[in-house]
C-alpha cells in the first residue's frame, strides 16, 4: 500500500491510459486499447520511486473497475495485469475469452 502519500488515479482517454499522481507528481500508467468486444491491456509501468508503495495495484484496481463498470471484458496482455488478477479471483470473470 502507499503509505503518507496522496494517490490519484485518472483515465486520460486521449493517451489510453490509466494514470497514477503520487502527491501531484507522474507515477505511472497502465494501457489499454478498446476494441470492438472488449480492452487490450498491454502494459503498466511505474516509475522507480514508486515501485513496492501499491502504485501499480491502485492503477489496475481502479482500470479494471471502470471497465467493469461499462461491461467491457479485459485481455491482460500486461504479465503485470495478468498477475494481479490471478491474485485477485474477484476479478476473473473480468477476463475476455473467445
Amino acid at each position: 500500500m502507499v503509505w503518507d502519500m496522496s494517490l490519484k488515479v485518472i483515465d486520460n482517454p486521449d493517451r489510453s491510459r490509466f494514470e497514477a499522481y503520487v502527491d501531484g507528481e507522474f507515477a505511472g500508467f497502465t494501457e489499454y486499447d478498446k476494441r470492438e468486444s472488449f480492452t487490450l491491456m498491454p502494459h503498466t509501468e511505474v516509475g522507480d520511486a514508486y515501485q513496492g508503495q501499491g502504485v501499480a495495484g491502485s492503477l489496475v484496481r481502479t482500470a479494471l473497475d471502470e471497465l467493469r463498470a461499462s461491461g467491457q471484458p479485459v485481455d491482460p496482455q500486461c504479465s503485470y495485469v495478468r498477475s494481479w488478477i490471478e491474485r485477485h479471483p474477484e476479478y476473473d470473470g473480468l477476463v475476455y475469452r473467445p
